[in-house]
């Protein structure tokens, strides 16, 4: 490792290519091979303190980099510490998307390395769950997993976790949020207690804080601040009732044959219907959310990714875990439940040198959400005119700080 690292880091202000990092020549291969060239903010300032053995808590959103930032310093730790036979680093993650992606980048960066994964998640067939159960008695190196599909292997009696060195949860405060913390502290339980713990969460509330205390030793901080939209994203919103979010959507959609749109909802049903009365307008549409099987999810996506689907309607549950690039426009059907939220989701638009729209529709209800959005943003987004056709829209009234 570079030991001059923060000296270099500080004085010389520039990003830190990733042969600074003293990686084993096989694991700069993959790098190289996925394109990797210089570090982000949060593995720059990551990555060391790991190959230190500390324990780390980090604030960073989906989008930074943090999956490499852990990624990257545990494969080269499994590397230098010799092959075992023993499940020896564990990603505990909220979603079966999240897992599968961390999957598939762990597998890029490992290629050309002796350390093995698997991503353990529910919803597959009876075939999958041997495979997996295969995985956790043979040792695959590194797992990624949901809690409540870990939990499914550890009631049979056969997961042997007396190896693992490496802890990770990704996404924290999300699977608090969604009721996996006795799940998690359960798995948590069964580890060994002289270990190596990190932690990620893109917002730190009392609850993230509580649970630091409790699993991890002295850990060290990073916290990288809330990336901003890019500038050629044109954002919109429109101060809506409830009942003119369907029209409203088909309206903007007219003209959307050819171009890609993602459209999120914060319920199934939601998704369902928008998915069906979209349908009927002619678009080529499909939805994906957590009533479909794994398979279905991967399929769709794979049909939006390589254009023969034009529009895809999204739950929330789902959105961190859609790795999709150049969409043209993105339509927030609810407004988003916190601002990092709302900057993940609009900034699959207006990648590289494109621009892309991002439009959200504001009901009554929701509009103390949108307001906080927008003093994250430090300004307001504009807000349309509502066509005259879906009669009287109600007006925006956002409050002020302390209102």
């Amino acid at each position: 490792m570079h030991y001059n690292y923060l000296d270099y880091l500080f004085s010389e202000n520039i990003p830190l290519k990733f042969n600074e990092f003293g990686f084993e020549s096989e694991l700069l291969e993959g790098i190289h091979a996925l394109g990797f060239d210089t570090a982000t903010p949060i593995q720059e300032k990551a990555i060391p303190l790991i190959l230190e053995g500390r324990d780390l808590i980090g604030t960073a959103q989906t989008g930074t980099g943090k999956t490499a930032a852990f990624l990257l310093p545990l494969i080269q730790r499994m590397i230098t510490g010799g092959k075992q036979n023993m499940v020896r680093a564990l990603v505990i993650v909220p979603t079966r998307e999240l897992a599968v992606q961390i999957d598939q980048h762990m597998q890029g960066l490992s290629y050309f390395t002796p350390v093995s994964s698997i991503a353990i998640y529910g919803g597959t067939e009876g075939m999958v769950f041997s495979r997996e159960k295969q995985a956790l008695t043979g040792g695959a190196d590194l797992v990624v997993c949901t809690p409540g599909r870990m939990i499914a292997h550890l009631n049979m009696d056969y997961v042997d976790f007396s190896g693992v060195e490496y802890l990770i949860l990704d996404e924290a405060d999300r699977m608090l949020d969604m009721g996996f913390y006795d799940d998690i502290m359960k798995i948590v339980n069964l580890l060994p207690k002289e270990r190596q713990t990190l932690m990620f969460s893109a917002t730190m509330p009392k609850v993230i804080r509580d649970l630091t205390h409790k699993i991890l030793k002295d850990p060290a901080e990073v916290s990288i601040a809330l990336s901003k939209p890019a500038e050629k994203i044109l954002q919109l919103a429109y101060s809506v009732y409830d009942n003119q979010k369907l029209p409203m959507t088909q309206y903007l959609l007219q003209g959307a044959k050819g171009r890609t749109v993602l459209v999120f909802c914060s319920t199934k049903s939601s998704t369902k219907v928008l998915n069906r009365s979209l349908r009927q307008m002619g678009l080529n549409v499909s939805e994906i959310h957590s009533d479909l099987e794994q398979k279905e999810r991967e399929d769709v996506l794979n049909r939006f990714r390589d254009r023969s689907l034009n529009v895809l309607v999204a739950t929330d549950i789902v959105s961190r875990g859609i790795d999709v690039e150049n969409i043209d426009m993105v339509i927030n059907y609810d407004v988003p439940h916190d601002a990092e939220d709302y900057i993940h989701r609009i900034g699959r638009t207006a990648r590289a040198e494109a621009s892309g729209i991002a439009v959200t529709f504001i009901s009554p209800k929701e509009q103390h959400k949108f307001a906080a959005i927008e003093r994250m943003l430090g300004k307001p987004v504009h807000k349309g005119e509502v066509p005259v056709q879906f009669g009287p829209a109600p007006e925006y009234r956002a409050l002020k700080p302390g209102g």
